[in-house]
């Protein structure tokens, strides 16, 4: 069902970058915008995962370096029946975890200084389990065409609006243009309705590489405790070189903010996660 919903809401974002190109230019806006999407795809998909570790000045480590999480990071991929990543440390106390590649052959995994310090073995397991499963999912991906054609849609948006106000987005007949206030109407309501669809692409990935994680490590209470602990933690030490652009990567939000940033998170709500994994350590007895 989550696979079916992500698909859905895929097409939903990509059936509105079209509408946003047709507002701008007609059929040839339409072109315009997929092709410009093509590109962006097409970039994301070969060096997403190199932008985003060097973003966080990751460093790469070998098994002599970190012989015990390195070992462990080995072990859960042969238990999910991965090749082996890439693992890479971020020299910041803020507790966290993500995982970057365009496919299991190319892909890698990264935690903070902060998480190695605050987890236990087990619960450092859960977490590493979850970013596996993303690997396994192909959520990355996923994650990375989402944010970047929402991220194309909301330049569109900017472009149809100021094509809006100097009467821009009138077109004729034959291109298929709408007028300038319904222009103006699409350049507000797009890049909202993408950001929406974005956050749930983004949540309902977060809930299946909880479960599948958990099925990985063997033990859902350790990775419900693990977010416990570091739900309360990045709060404590928030990462402030994080980016709104990849925050959806981590498996804590990195960004703290009230209760409007909480609304329009990319991650679900913790008390529902730790809720679904403790159900399902429940069931397993």
């Amino acid at each position: 069902m989550n696979r079916l919903k992500t698909t859905l809401l895929l097409t939903c974002l990509t059936l509105l970058m079209v509408a946003m190109g047709s507002a701008i230019g007609g059929r040839s806006g339409m072109v315009f915008a997929f092709f410009m999407a093509c590109a962006m795809n097409a970039f994301s998909y070969w060096f997403s995962d190199k932008i985003v570790l060097r973003m966080y000045g990751a460093q790469e480590i070998t098994e002599m370096e970190n012989p015990a999480f390195y070992g462990m990071v080995r072990r859960l991929a042969i238990q999910a029946g991965l090749p082996m990543p890439k693992v890479y440390i971020i020299p910041s106390e803020s507790p966290n975890a993500f995982a970057t590649g365009r496919n299991p052959e190319h892909a890698a995994v990264a935690a903070t200084e902060g998480i190695l310090r605050i987890l236990t073995p087990e619960e450092l397991e859960g977490v590493m389990a979850h970013e596996l499963s993303h690997v396994k999912n192909r959520d990355i991906l996923i994650s990375t065409i989402a944010a970047t054609i929402a991220g194309a849609i909301s330049m569109l948006g900017n472009m149809l609006q100021w094509a809006a106000i100097f009467g821009g987005g009138r077109h004729n007949d034959e291109e298929g243009g709408g007028s300038a206030i319904g222009g103006l109407a699409m350049a507000i309501v797009a890049p909202i309705a993408a950001m929406l669809i974005q956050m749930a692409v983004s949540r309902s990935r977060e809930y299946m590489a909880d479960d599948s994680g958990a099925k990985i490590c063997g033990n859902p209470l350790s990775l419900a405790s693990a977010l416990r602990k570091l739900q309360n933690a990045s709060q404590m030490l928030p990462m402030h070189e994080a980016r709104p652009a990849t925050a959806h990567l981590f498996i804590v939000n990195p960004l703290t903010g009230g209760a409007l940033l909480n609304l329009f998170s990319t991650h679900p709500p913790m008390e529902e996660r730790i809720a679904k994994l403790e159900a399902m350590a429940y069931r397993s007895r």
